[in-house]
């Protein structure tokens, strides 16, 4: 596996926002763009630290955002843009979905 998948994240600490759903398989194409663009727009964002993530054939999808403090995703929640993206979610992509904001105290990688 690549490590150009895996975030690259500072030493710790630092902010996990980990968004873990289950899609409903409509609009799948308007869905990967839109996905896509907040990944860019995320990207521009004051205290945005890297992203991981992964979808199964089953619509289960988890991605990982990593900011640098709790200020910078508020602020990544009050973007206009994203808050479209997030109620067109609630409307038509997501069948349900679990968001959790973590603070990481520890970081390791390997293998060593």
């Amino acid at each position: 596996m690549s490590s150009s998948r895996f975030a690259k994240t500072p030493k710790p600490p630092y902010y996990a926002v980990i968004f873990t759903n289950q899609s409903t398989n409509v609009d799948n194409d308007e869905y990967s763009q839109t996905a896509d663009r907040m990944v860019e727009l995320a990207q521009t964002m004051p205290g945005f630290l890297g992203v991981e993530s992964t979808r199964d054939n089953d619509g289960l999808g988890i991605t990982v955002s990593y900011w640098q403090d709790e200020a910078s995703i508020a602020n990544w929640k009050a973007n206009g843009e994203h808050i479209q993206a997030r109620q067109k979610g609630n409307q038509k992509w997501y069948e349900h979905y679990e968001l959790r904001v973590a603070k990481i105290e520890r970081a390791y990688d390997g293998p060593r």
